[in-house]
């Protein structure tokens, strides 16, 4: 199992080129389940869950070439089975659901695994699929979902979902009739899926907005599309910018996807110009201690919620944390205490007093964005920081040890 090695306290400085954003190729990569022909996706990351989905779609009948720019051909759905082996290690698997009953009438899909940050149930999934006139039952672990045409409805979902919005929106655009989903989920990446299926053909409006309306069609035909930039893996360079004192250009993002984020690390006192090709982000003379509070798209990211507990772990002042989207997702708290962190949880608050400096230490990652704190932690700390498991890390960034490196980073891949 591999390790990642760092030394910290070099500033970071020089340019990044952030790569495609996970979570929108994951489910226009399963949005090809929807066409026969061949589909061309380009700006595809190199990631763990890449690969994982991609075994899921060949399991499925798919043919599949290439890496950044990836062509799968779905002329027959072989099987309507996603299994445990597959869906165990990333949640989201459930994405083929939506688009299988869509075209196939049929599904059976393990329930998922993935990053234990929370429950993250799938009934919301399960009910509006139910809504549109399936057959859904849990029968030895696995999800089957039967029917023979579905039928455009009216949903509404109970909490604001992304994986919900785009399966249901990719079940929708063969469905009869028109469907409309409330409070649906507003991320770039569901306006990116959205642009994707419009390109196949589909008719959806709405996209971007809590209500999405999708006016069935009887077929779709194969597009070509790229992938949108990863704002989280922008947002956390650009936070170890601030965390190492140092300057760099972020190449690639999208600044209209990090608002929130932008606005909240100027308030930390960090400097931030859009440039040609992204943005250029500096850090201060000092860190002030920020609020922060993770709510859904436009707000601050659940997903750049341990980083920014990492940045403000040594800020100046005292900073509240709030997460309100997982229940579980402080499991990073520990390990920065190891590194000499001051954090209290209380309830879902955790209360950050910054600190002057952490310290080296060895850590464990226990999910995907409470890696990427580490890391960061381990870029501003004195001393060394070795961090196992990181496995986690290699399902959402794209060589980021290499990345780090070319900014000035002390930072090694040791093979066990």
């Amino acid at each position: 199992m591999d390790k990642i090695v760092i030394k910290g306290g070099n500033p970071l400085h020089g340019s990044v080129q952030i790569s495609g954003a996970k979570n929108a190729a994951l489910p226009v990569l399963a949005s090809a389940l929807l066409t026969e022909g061949t589909n061309t996706f380009q700006n595809i990351p190199d990631l763990v869950d890449i690969k994982t989905i991609k075994k899921l779609l060949i399991s499925m009948g798919a043919e599949i070439e290439g890496e950044q720019t990836v062509k799968i051909k779905v002329d027959k759905i072989t099987s309507h089975t996603a299994s445990y082996d597959l869906v165990k290690t990333m949640r989201a698997s459930i994405l083929v659901l939506g688009p299988l009953v869509a075209r196939a009438g049929v599904a059976r899909v393990s329930l998922p695994g993935g990053c234990a940050i929370g429950a993250r149930p799938v009934n919301l999934h399960l009910k509006a699929l139910e809504d549109m006139g399936a057959h859904v039952e849990l029968k030895n672990g696995y999800i089957e979902a039967k029917a023979k045409k579905l039928k455009g409805a009216n949903i509404y979902f109970d909490l604001t979902t992304v994986t919900g919005t785009e399966n249901i929106m990719m079940a929708a655009t063969l469905a009869q009739g028109t469907t409309v989903l409330n409070n649906a989920a507003r991320e770039p990446e569901v306006v990116n899926l959205a642009d994707v299926l419009k390109g196949m053909g589909a008719k959806i409006s709405g996209a971007g907005t809590d209500v999405i309306t999708i006016e069935g069609v009887t077929s779709l035909k194969p597009t070509k599309a790229a992938i949108i930039p990863d704002r989280i893996e922008a947002g956390t360079f650009m936070i170890a910018a601030g965390m190492t004192r140092g300057e760099i250009n972020v190449n690639g993002c999208n600044p209209n996807h990090l608002e929130a984020l932008i606005n909240k690390l100027r308030d930390t006192g960090m400097k931030i110009t859009p440039i040609k090709n992204g943005l250029k982000v500096s850090a201060g003379k000092k860190i002030n201690s920020v609020d922060v509070k993770t709510i859904p798209y436009p707000g601050f990211p659940t997903d750049l919620q341990a980083q920014m507990m990492a940045y403000m772990s040594i800020g100046n002042g005292l900073s509240v944390i709030s997460e309100t989207v997982f229940e579980n997702r402080f499991m990073h708290v520990s390990e920065l205490l190891r590194m000499g962190a001051d954090i209290v949880i209380q309830g879902g608050n955790a209360i950050v007093r910054g600190v002057p400096r952490l310290r080296g230490a060895q850590t464990m990652a226990t999910d995907l964005r409470a890696s990427a704190s580490l890391v960061l932690a381990g870029l501003a700390a004195e001393g060394t920081t070795e961090i196992s498991r990181v496995y986690h890390i290699d399902r959402g960034y794209e060589t980021i040890e290499k990345k780090f490196s070319a900014l000035g980073a002390d930072i090694k891949r040791v093979r066990q």
